[in-house]
């Protein structure tokens, strides 16, 4: 009884809101209209723009700003919150917070963040949340940083950062990637494990007050914010005081942005199933496309496990599937007659050896260390388990090769980032017919892999694209004295492939591992024990 009590209060409490600040805007407006202005409002002060802060000598200097409309280069917090309700919630969860957009813009700002707090958070997981926070927030919110306003952030020796939005969005981000030493926003009540979608008692964030509570009498020496009246009372507090202009990070995009390989930390590992920035249009379209697109990805698997390899790829192009084939030689064969050919190719989805078999026009067979019953069940080619027993595991792909050809992807998880990471040298051991292959994807809407989802789902989800691309490179075979029975260690070869397919690629090579991936972003080292896979 205590469940629907605290709902009924929740409910009322949020049309109480919403009804009484709309009834006492519109009773403002009509008081004030048509009457004469008596005089004109004081101008807010004008400071000049992040461009013109210097940045020698600053190491002693502290900066505060807020994440929104200071380091990144949109003040919109739509889409971060609906990251959160679609990757940590559930779609349902993302689908009402759509529909709040409908009234949200007749509400004051604070009342919008309540709104979508409310819907965001109540009953979300603290678990999901942190996961979120960590492992799917920061592409993001690194693919829209300020480029003038990090550099800004960089240059000082302590950095304080104050937002109205939930301090749990931002902090892992912000101190992990920036260095940021104090994280101050919005605080939310809990309820056991579960967030109740509430405010704490302190209620939102005012960042000029908790900037005189931060640091008492003594001025911060560098201010960041917009040219809103808000953030002018905030950073009229500080020594300095500079604003990163909207208009300037829109007609100048391309000197705002950030460049990757400016980042403070690369991005290797990310996860999540939504490969864009969901804005209000943005979800709206991809809503709309979710119904015809499981149409069209259970069309494309379907004609991929039915149909020859020609005429599937011929329909599968049809519908927007995008194959793109280079150094393609049919001629690769075997020396050994009893011996088949082994390919080794970049990871990325757990397609690889499907569209690798498609290209060649010709049935393989793929081994993987994980994979799905359904996605077993799926496959159009023969797929076989490996235990991570390096005995077990080398008797079994010697078997296979001498039954016929044989794909493998040494990186033994995927990568979506422009990176390999370290490859498994125990391929290198087994055949002397190896034949380097790259491969790397681009889709627009969502993501063909996942570390903490359910993955039986994820040749569904990249099959849903409006137009997915896979790119297939054949290096050709590579040269005997290359190879173990040319006098090559086993490493020497595996790390001379993995150099080979990401200079095709133009990746950088790491010496990262699938259980790094899976400590980051899953917080488990990514393997599911017999007894599990039993039950």
């Amino acid at each position: 009884m205590v469940l629907p009590i605290v709902l009924l209060k929740l409910t009322d409490w949020v049309w109480y809101q919403l009804l009484a600040n709309s009834c006492q805007r519109a009773a403002r407006k009509v008081r004030n209209y048509g009457s004469p202005k008596p005089h004109q409002l004081p101008q807010p002060p004008s400071f000049p723009n992040i461009t013109k802060c210097e940045l020698n000598g600053r190491k002693s200097h502290t900066l505060v700003c807020d994440i929104f409309g200071g380091l990144l280069r949109s003040n919109s917090v739509f889409p971060y919150f609906m990251l959160v309700a679609f990757e940590g919630g559930s779609i349902i969860r993302a689908f009402l917070l759509l529909l709040s957009c409908s009234f949200l813009w007749v509400l004051d700002y604070e009342l919008q963040l309540r709104v979508m707090i409310f819907i965001t958070f109540c009953g979300l997981k603290i678990k999901r949340m942190e996961s979120v926070g960590r492992a799917v927030l920061p592409k993001f919110y690194l693919e829209n940083l300020n480029l003038h306003a990090y550099e800004a952030l960089a240059s000082t020796g302590s950095k304080v950062v104050f937002t109205t939005v939930p301090r749990v969005m931002v902090e892992g981000f912000l101190q992990e990637y920036l260095d940021v030493d104090d994280v101050k926003g919005t605080e939310l009540l809990t309820y056991g494990h579960y967030f109740t979608g509430l405010l704490s008692k302190s209620g939102l964030l005012m960042k000029h007050r908790a900037l005189k509570e931060h640091f008492g009498g003594r001025k911060p020496d560098i201010g960041l914010g917009t040219s809103s009246l808000h953030d002018n009372l905030f950073i009229s507090l500080c020594k300095e005081a500079y604003v990163v202009n909207k208009e300037d990070s829109k007609s100048n995009s391309s000197t705002s942005v950030l460049p990757r390989h400016r980042y403070p930390k690369p991005l290797i590992f990310h996860d999540g199933r939504l490969a864009f920035l969901p804005t209000p249009l943005a979800t709206l379209s991809m809503f709309l496309w979710i119904p015809i697109g499981l149409v069209i990805a259970i069309f494309r698997i379907s004609v991929g496990i039915f149909l020859p390899f020609k005429i599937a790829l011929f329909l599968a192009t049809c519908t927007g599937l995008n194959l793109s084939v280079k150094g393609l030689d049919t001629s690769t064969k075997s020396d050994h007659e009893n011996r088949g050919v082994l390919y080794v190719c970049t990871h990325r989805t757990l397609l690889d050896p499907v569209l690798l078999s498609t290209a060649l026009a010709k049935p393989l067979t793929a081994v993987t260390y994980s994979l799905s019953k359904m996605s077993e069940v799926i496959a159009p080619i023969r797929t076989v388990r490996l235990t991570r027993d390096r005995k077990k595991d080398g008797e079994t792909m010697n078997k296979l090769l001498s039954e016929g050809d044989l794909v493998v992807c040494p990186e033994g998880t995927t990568c979506r980032e422009p990176y390999l990471l370290r490859f498994s040298s125990l391929f290198a051991e087994l055949a002397d017919e190896i034949v380097p292959v790259a491969v790397n994807t681009k889709v627009s809407m969502f993501y063909g892999t996942t570390a903490s989802g359910l993955k039986c789902l994820d040749p569904i989800f990249f099959m849903m694209n409006p137009r997915p691309v896979y790119y297939v490179e054949i290096l050709g075979k590579l040269p005997k004295e290359l190879t173990c029975a040319g006098g090559k260690s086993s490493c020497e070869v595996a790390n001379y492939i993995q150099r080979k397919l990401g200079d095709a690629l133009g990746f950088e090579c790491t010496t990262l591992t699938r259980k790094d991936k899976y400590l980051m972003l899953a917080g488990n080292e990514g393997i599911v024990s017999n007894s599990k896979r039993k039950n």
